[in-house]
């Protein structure tokens, strides 16, 4: 392999689930299993048809995500998989992860997929609290998860992720800290930590938009400012504002996305980003199998991104980790100047949004909380508008700070 050779990172979009979360808004089906071997057919004929015109790039990760991939069974994730080791460009030690539910896994298939070469599992895990997990919809309870970890570290994995969610309807501090507890005593390489979002067209938001039940703003920013600090004396370092892990643990494939890499998708509603190029395919399963066993068009959406387009990109997806933005990477992507933008990150240093290391601008944890507002910031002085000439920055700040007790880089949050 020279190093003119290119990475990318496949993922392959696995829709089935055993049933529907109340808070899913996912391309994911419940009740449709009889479509799994016709969905099975189409992305092998896909990978099949789009891998020899790939033969300028590495494979270094791959990720079944979804809907359920251990609910779609291991024999189908394999030869899956299989498809892409016979174009003889996966590489040896990628990442390749598997998404699972605690319901839906089993030794045999777990171990199954390990001697194929899957490396890491994300379990969806969400909560401690039966009655929680019970709430939004889910099948498993906590025992079922302490069961899967015990599971596949016996058949021999040692990248374990868990996914959990804070801000649960009725959830309170006290409950999410008992999860967080939890969860650290199971010894995860890695954990993503995320605010429950009510989507429209959801049951729970039918149920709960507006809701006192929902935990307050202020509510989910103590719950937030807990995790980064108890995750940290655990040793699990904040990499992006989701996403927590013991050192070497990140995920790799989605670095991919938050490092403008490119990468590759395959099934219904599947995103892809190649240079400046992006598309996705139909979210409708039922159109995807058609379309592809038909030959006919799947694209969704496709856009050719411009130079500006990129560097928007790169500050949104770079200040959501924490190696942020630079200077240099900045003018890499777009050749213009990086005076505005570092004017606007001093203003926020001093209120203790932003911090300066190494010639490198990064949230704080204060900073992530309203991470939105200054990002918008970023790309309003992107485009040569002036930052106080802006009234809506300066309300969205104004209002923030209202909602929000930021902590300055100077006063770390503590419990």
């Amino acid at each position: 392999m020279s190093a003119e050779d290119k990475r990318i990172g496949v993922y392959i979009h696995i829709p089935f689930c055993a049933s529907r979360c109340g808070y899913c808004d996912f391309c994911s089906l419940a009740g449709r299993d009889k479509l799994m071997p016709l969905y099975q057919d189409a992305v092998l004929i896909q990978l099949q048809e789009t891998m020899p015109r790939m033969k300028d790039y590495f494979m270094d990760s791959v990720y079944f995500g979804g809907g359920t991939p251990s609910y779609y069974g291991s024999k189908r994730i394999t030869e899956l998989l299989q498809e892409l080791k016979i174009t003889n460009r996966l590489l040896k030690n990628s990442e390749i992860t598997v998404e699972c539910n605690p319901d839906s896994v089993r030794t045999k298939d777990l171990r199954a997929l390990r001697k194929e070469g899957v490396n890491r599992l994300s379990i969806g895990a969400q909560s401690a609290n039966d009655e929680l997990l019970r709430l939004i919809g889910r099948r498993h309870n906590w025992r079922q998860v302490e069961l899967a970890v015990k599971r596949a570290r016996n058949a021999g994995f040692r990248n374990i992720s868990l996914d959990l969610i804070y801000g649960l309807p009725s959830q309170t501090r006290e409950d999410w800290a008992d999860t967080l507890s939890a969860a650290i005593a199971l010894k995860p390489a890695h954990l993503s930590c995320y605010g429950l979002r009510l989507e429209e067209g959801t049951p729970m938001f039918e149920q709960y938009a507006g809701s006192p039940l929902v935990p307050s703003d202020d509510e989910q920013a103590d719950m937030y400012m807990y995790t980064v600090d108890l995750l940290e004396r655990h040793g699990y370092y904040q990499y992006e504002i989701s996403n927590f892990a013991k050192p070497g643990f990140e995920s790799r494939h989605n670095l991919k996305y938050w490092r403008l890499g490119d990468y590759i998708g395959f099934g219904a509603g599947a995103h892809s980003n190649i240079g400046l190029l992006r598309y996705s395919y139909t979210r409708s399963v039922s159109e995807y199998i058609s379309g592809v066993l038909g030959d006919k068009d799947i694209i969704d959406e496709k856009e050719e991104l411009t130079d500006f387009d990129r560097a928007g990109e790169y500050l949104m997806l770079g200040m959501r980790t924490c190696w942020g933005i630079s200077r240099e990477e900045y003018q890499e992507v777009y050749r213009s100047s990086f005076d505005p933008l570092e004017e606007l990150l001093f203003t926020f240093a001093e209120n203790g949004w932003v911090a300066l290391d190494n010639d490198r601008w990064h949230f704080t944890p204060g900073g992530f909380l309203v991470s939105n507002v200054l990002i918008g910031a970023l790309l309003e002085s992107q485009t040569k508008e002036k930052f106080n000439a802006n009234p809506w920055i300066r309300e969205a700040f104004e209002e923030a700070g209202e909602r929000v007790p930021l902590p300055t880089a100077s006063e770390p949050y503590m419990t």
